[in-house]
């Protein structure tokens, strides 16, 4: 299929992710049943993933958002740049840090040792997505949505120069 001219091929369905975000949340529900976690959703590709996780959650949370880039196109340039920090205290605070895709692992270790800095109470890592192949990570990510290939993804938030997120898919770009 293409689409803005950039040929796409989908490979985890509309009906897969609707599916695993519900058990993902029903898990998170269980586990801080008694407490109100604050989800940090990595801007901009989890605002979907996000949004969806907390509808089906089926106890109170707060939230907020931290923004960085390690991106330029479809390539990881190496570093972390911090874009937008998070505005809550997370003193003593059960966090849920909401990442679209663990890719190299670059991002996702500088977030986690960033806000354990900040004396959360607990930290666990959601991600929609894991590259288990290339992700250079020394610690289990505590919910994955889906593993998948090295390939570059977009849709359902992912995207590629900024296009493509609307996609209500996970779509492998070709080419």
């Amino acid at each position: 299929m293409q689409i803005f001219g950039n040929e796409i091929r989908e490979i985890i369905t509309e009906e897969e992710i609707t599916k695993r975000v519900k058990e993902i949340a029903d898990s998170l529900s269980v586990k801080f049943a008694d407490e109100i976690p604050i989800l940090i959703g990595v801007l901009n590709g989890s605002f979907i993933f996000m949004a969806d996780l907390m509808r089906k959650m089926s106890i109170d949370c707060e939230m907020d958002f931290i923004k960085i880039s390690s991106y330029s196109g479809k390539e990881s340039v190496g570093t972390v740049k911090l874009l937008k920090d998070i505005s809550a205290d997370i003193t003593n605070r059960h966090v849920i840090i909401v990442e679209d895709i663990i890719d190299s692992g670059l991002t996702i270790k500088f977030l986690k040792e960033r806000l354990l800095g900040a004396g959360p109470k607990s930290v666990t890592v959601v991600a929609l997505l894991l590259k288990p192949e290339i992700a250079d990570i020394d610690y289990k990510i505590d919910f994955v949505g889906f593993e998948i290939p090295p390939d570059f993804v977009v849709g359902y938030g992912l995207d590629f120069n900024q296009k493509l997120r609307h996609l209500p898919s996970i779509y492998c770009l070709e080419g």
